[in-house]
């Protein structure tokens, strides 16, 4: 199951991006966003964001 960021309370700081181990998490103007495809679920970015605006889908 991948993971999805909630656009309501991200603030854009790009911590999630920076710690996707396999790079499946993108920006694109100023939003951004997991590709489920590349995803592997591991949780990383969830832990990494200091707003809680990760979640399993």
């Amino acid at each position: 199951m991948a993971y999805v960021i909630d656009q309501d309370s991200c603030i854009q700081c790009g911590e999630c991006m920076n710690s996707c181990p396999v790079g499946a998490i993108s920006e694109e103007d100023g939003k951004f966003s997991i590709n489920p495809d590349e995803c592997l679920s591991c949780g990383v970015c969830a832990g990494s964001c200091p707003q809680e605006a990760i979640s399993e889908e």
